[in-house]
């Protein structure tokens, strides 16, 4: 299997550092690679920004949660876009009602109510497909021959389904796409300092990828023998749960970049942490059920 090691990361430090672009007060993220297509769209959100209230803080959440009203979702949005050079008008936003699978649908034109699955791709310009997280990884691809884009929401579920390979599939399949020609962009997620999964987990990765082993701290999957139960003339079966594991979701969806044909050096992360970054980001796993929802996006300009 190809290395999963990278070798470009860019880390996020200050709120103020120049990896951000702001319009009014909305800072969004970008990755250079990208911002270097002219015809691409492109950009990860942050809280700031927003008209959303949380604990006393007005937030920029782009996902229609319980705690926020639909009205501030929407102008959020609409600041977002704004933010990106993609006002409604220009650009429609084109989300997807997500649920953690490998369902992926090619997008022709604005949709009036959201699909449900977790990727959608095009290469039809005036369209700015996203994806919306909380630790999941979003994943943009944009390939520089065709002039075609995806946006790709990467959960445990979705990744153990090798949603980002059928993505690229599709791409291929309905637009002539060749691995080598893609830039892949991977956004702000949970990492591995912070990702705890059950054992179970780690057999279902173990199961189904080679290198699963290098995706966790440390690989367990609940049947090894705890030393412990004998020590403390514990019975069989009674021995204490395995304790979790810290599964490192980027670096699995990278790998499948890279198994998929993508060049390392096209493959560009924003290695920061959800979980440890609340002045920037939102996370479900240090939030709760109350936090809001980031967004990635892309699309193609549309034509003069």
């Amino acid at each position: 299997m190809p290395s999963v090691k990278s070798r470009s990361k860019t880390r996020l430090r200050p709120i103020s550092s120049k990896l951000e672009k702001k319009s009014a007060s909305v800072k969004v993220l970008p990755v250079p690679a990208l911002a270097k297509l002219a015809w691409v769209v492109h950009g990860f959100s942050t809280i700031g920004g927003g008209v959303s209230d949380r604990e006393d803080v007005k937030v920029l959440n782009l996902g229609f949660t319980e705690w926020d009203a639909r009205e501030n979702v929407l102008e959020n949005r609409r600041r977002f876009q704004a933010a990106l050079g993609a006002g409604a008008a220009k650009m429609p936003l084109v989300a997807l009602k997500q649920m953690h699978s490998d369902v992926i649908h090619v997008i022709d034109a604005a949709l009036g109510e959201p699909c449900r699955g977790d990727a959608s791709i095009t290469n039809r310009p005036g369209l700015l497909l996203a994806v919306q997280t909380a630790d999941c990884v979003p994943i943009l691809l944009a390939d520089t021959k065709k002039r075609a884009v995806a946006a790709i929401h990467g959960g445990w579920r979705g990744t153990l389904a090798r949603i980002v390979t059928k993505t690229m599939g599709a791409m291929q399949m309905h637009f002539g796409t060749k691995a080598g020609d893609l830039l892949a962009a991977i956004g702000p997620c949970i990492g591995p300092c912070c990702y705890e999964v059950g054992t179970e987990v780690a057999t279902q990765f173990l199961s189904q990828f080679e290198d699963a082993s290098s995706y966790f701290d440390e690989l367990r999957t609940g049947d090894e023998p705890n030393p412990l139960q004998w020590m403390n003339m514990m019975p069989p079966g009674h021995q204490p749960p395995p304790k979790n594991v810290l599964l490192d979701l980027r670096k699995a969806n990278r790998s499948q970049l890279l198994a998929a044909g993508v060049s390392e050096k096209n493959i560009h992360t924003l290695d920061v942490c959800t979980a440890c970054r609340p002045d920037l980001l939102f996370s479900y796993r240090k939030q709760g059920a109350a936090t809001g929802r980031l967004m990635a996006a892309i699309g193609i300009k549309p034509d003069k």
